[in-house]
């Protein structure tokens, strides 16, 4: 669902691009309309760029022609388009600084996702299932985190399961915000390990 939007939302920003160039271009008349678009061969040497970029990074290859757009929809809103012939070339100026600030905020977001849903798929919804089920996981946790935890892990994790702010936590506890959220982090890596051995 989230890969679908991104898509929507792609789509949505590169059809805003095409609209405002038709625009201008209508404008402008046609010699005005040839100096601002793009050339075509400038547009196919960024995305091939692009592609090795991606390539590079191990992103997905299902990802890179979205992540190729969106480094175009950012290049349209920042760099001329008189200018895309020259973002290859090795001169270290302002256009090209910013041609390689969209790759690297492209990449770095495709990352992001990435790591993020990788999480999401790992771990189950239980929110849903029935009673027993849920249940049956509750004396799970209390038998690992009995066996595990110290006593103040377990008061930190029992606060955090009853939604109490990290901030709050450490107030009722009368210690620091970082000590708080030092012990919940070895905590929950305890019960994780426990739990998958």
């Amino acid at each position: 669902m989230k890969k679908y939007l991104s898509s929507v939302r792609t789509s949505r920003r590169l059809m805003a691009a095409v609209v405002v160039g038709t625009a201008l271009s209508a404008l402008g008349g046609e010699a005005k309309a040839a100096q601002a678009d793009p050339s075509t061969d400038a547009v196919t040497d960024i995305s091939k760029y692009c592609q090795v970029c991606w390539r590079n990074a191990r992103l997905d290859p299902d990802s890179w022609p979205d992540c190729t757009q969106e480094v175009l929809v950012r290049l349209l809103q920042t760099v001329q388009p008189d200018k895309w012939a020259g973002l290859l070339k090795q001169d270290e100026n302002e256009d090209r600084r910013e041609f390689l600030r969209a790759i690297d905020a492209v990449k770095k977001r495709t990352q992001r996702v990435r790591k993020t849903s990788g999480l999401a798929e790992e771990v189950a919804d239980r929110r849903y299932a029935p009673e027993a089920a849920r249940n049956e996981l509750h004396e799970e946790l209390a038998k690992a985190s009995h066996k595990v935890l110290s006593q103040r892990q377990q008061q930190i994790l029992r606060l955090t399961c009853d939604g109490w702010s990290v901030p709050e936590i450490a107030q009722e506890l009368s210690t620091t915000v970082e000590r708080v959220s030092d012990e919940k982090y070895k905590a929950i890596r305890k019960l994780r390990k426990e739990l998958h051995a």
